[in-house]
């Protein structure tokens, strides 16, 4: 009996090494990818067509609603007026936590230049969180407790599972199917000729 379990254990270490051997270098960073993508790449896209104008001139015109998303502090020291606004600091924070609302997500689905983008995306993730608790007023259902048995509260529920989506292409960067990967693949050559 000992046996059949010693050479049952054996099979399955075995089976289990060539499932990793054939996974390895492409399977989790495109998985966490294509996740990404249909969880929240329309969510973080839609959020950030809310802080521009309308049509191709409107991106360039960045509306209140960017203001109070991004900074509801400095709106409400201004009576909500955004033109009252300096460009410095807040103006500039508004426009860039606005446009890298778009260029992140299409840089992580993309595969391109995905462990910088991810970590950008967890900064990003863990700035909103804070915003939407001390200023955004996210209620204590709303905001929820790690260990409590209940998984369905946005802060700290979902914004774990997106961060720990986004740590997986951090640390194993996008994969074999990606942009970086080739990249990596054209460049390395001459990278290795002018070092040599």
């Amino acid at each position: 009996m000992i046996d059949a379990l010693e050479t049952a254990a054996a099979a399955a270490a075995a089976a289990g090494r060539a499932v990793e051997d054939a996974l390895e270098g492409w399977f989790l960073g495109l998985a966490a990818r294509l996740a990404f993508a249909a969880v929240l790449f329309g969510y973080y896209w839609n959020s950030a067509l809310t802080k521009v104008g309308d049509g191709l001139s409107g991106f360039f015109d960045l509306t209140a609603g960017a203001y109070v998303q991004i900074v509801p502090w400095a709106m409400e020291a201004v009576g909500y007026d955004d033109a009252a606004i300096g460009f410095l600091p807040w103006g500039a924070l508004v426009a860039a936590g606005t446009y890298l609302e778009f260029l992140l997500p299409l840089l992580i689905v993309a595969g391109l230049l995905t462990r910088l983008a991810a970590l950008g995306m967890i900064g990003f993730v863990a700035v909103q969180s804070w915003v939407d608790v001390t200023f955004h007023g996210a209620d204590a259902a709303t905001v929820g407790a790690l260990f409590d048995r209940i998984p369905s509260s946005v802060i700290l529920d979902q914004r774990l599972l997106w961060a720990f989506l986004l740590s997986v292409l951090v640390a194993k960067g996008a994969g074999a199917v990606s942009l970086d990967h080739a990249l990596r693949r054209v460049l390395a050559p001459r990278l290795r000729a002018q070092a040599g």
